[in-house]
This record gives C-alpha cells, sequence and structure tokens, in this order.
C-alpha cells in the first residue's frame, strides 16, 4: 500500500514515515504544496495525508485539483485544532476524513485503516458479524435493529472498529473519545461508565458479546465466535 504525506513540518513528516513504514506501508514524502502535487501527477496512491497549511499551495488547492482531475484517491486532510471552516472546505471539495493537529498516532493509524478499507470497498460500511456501522450517515445496527448511540459511545465502537483484532488501551480509547479535555486523574472512570451503557446496547441475548476486556491492556472487538 503507497501512502503519500505532504506537511511542511520536518518533524512531523520524518514522525509519519517513519510510523507508517513500521507498518509495512510504502511511504513517500513531500514538503510544500507544489512539490507534492507533481508526485500525485506522477505515481498512484492509495492513501493521502494532506496538511491544509503548506508553501507555495495550500492543501485545498491540491485538493480540488486532484478532484477536478477525476483522481478519486482517499485523501485525510490534517488541519489546526479549532479550524472548522478550512474542515468544511475540505470535506466539501472531496476530502474523505480530516484529523485537527495535535493528533494520537493511534489515531492516525486508525483513520489510515478504514480510508484504505474503503477505498478497496467503496463503501463507508464497516460489518462486523451481524453488526453494522455506516460512518457517513453514522447509523448502527446489529441483526437489522436499529441502535440508538451517544457521540461518545458511536465514538468508541467506531474507533475499535477500526482496530478490530487488536487491543487498544484504555488511555487510547479516552485520548480518541474525549481529545485534549481528557484527564486520566479525574475522569478515569469515564470509559468505563460509557463502555458499560455501550455493551448492553449490543449485547442483546440472540448475540454474542462483541467488545472484550484485555486484562491489564484495554479493550478489544473481534469477530463474533471467535
Amino acid at each position: 500500500m503507497n501512502i503519500l504525506i505532504i506537511d511542511d513540518e520536518p518533524y512531523l513528516l520524518e514522525k509519519l514515515g517513519s510510523v507508517l513504514t513500521d507498518e509495512f506501508y510504502s511511504v513517500a514524502t513531500a514538503g510544500d504544496g507544489r512539490e507534492g502535487l507533481d508526485k500525485i501527477w506522477n505515481d498512484t496512491y492509495d492513501l493521502i495525508l494532506l496538511d491544509i497549511m503548506l508553501p507555495g499551495m495550500s492543501g485545498l488547492e491540491i485538493l480540488a485539483e486532484i478532484r477536478a482531475a477525476g483522481i478519486q484517491t482517499p485523501v485525510l486532510m490534517l488541519t489546526a485544532k479549532g479550524d472548522i471552516d478550512d474542515k468544511v472546505k475540505g470535506l466539501n471539495l472531496g476530502a474523505d476524513d480530516y484529523l485537527a493537529k495535535p493528533f494520537s498516532l493511534a489515531e492516525l493509524l486508525a483513520r489510515v485503516r478504514a480510508l484504505i478499507r474503503r477505498g478497496k470497498t467503496g463503501s463507508p460500511m464497516i460489518e462486523i458479524g451481524t453488526l453494522r456501522l455506516n460512518t457517513i450517515s453514522r447509523e448502527v445496527t446489529r441483526n437489522g435493529v436499529p441502535l440508538i448511540l451517544t457521540a461518545k459511545e458511536f465514538a468508541i465502537l467506531e474507533f475499535l472498529l477500526h482496530n478490530q483484532g487488536r487491543a487498544v488501551s484504555r488511555f487510547t480509547l479516552a485520548e480518541h473519545v474525549w481529545g485534549d479535555n481528557f484527564d486520566p486523574f479525574s475522569m478515569s472512570n469515564f470509559i468505563d461508565v460509557h463502555m458499560s451503557k455501550l455493551r448492553k446496547k449490543l449485547n442483546t441475548p440472540e448475540n454474542e458479546p462483541l467488545i472484550r476486556t484485555v486484562r491489564g491492556v484495554g479493550y478489544r472487538i473481534d469477530k463474533e465466535g471467535t
């Protein structure tokens, strides 16, 4: 799988390249907008990580050009925290997802896996056993029955599904759901409370439990019957 990272922060560019390479992705990088666009024209990628604020040419300009040219490679926009207008513009121009800086590497990898998987299937649907989650409409069903989840419950379930088969630590999960607002000292039981409520909604008598506790680590979601 080929990934292109376009970002003008040398440390972040090197760090992301190293992390993704360790996950066995083939990685190309560009430190400014013009170089990044040239690499898009000259090669084929399975995913583009695209910073919005770039010298030479902005990420939004790059996105507009490649979508106008018919290139439908999944694009994960990297935005400054709180820049809601840029996020909206990016999504309207055809970005597939966005991630606000600073972000955790665990969340980045989860988004990368999800977008590459979506690129293969062309579908925003994540399915595991009888569970269906639509990442765009944010609808969740099990055995065809709609589940009414809160925003936090949806975020927990979606993150576990993006990492299915992998143990996710409680801290990583909390960091994903609450972001910078999470205080491990005063909010240590928040994950437990929300997880308990989520499990009650998922685990009806006719369904096997999906979310499993990994002792000393956190949680993992597996296929039914495994």
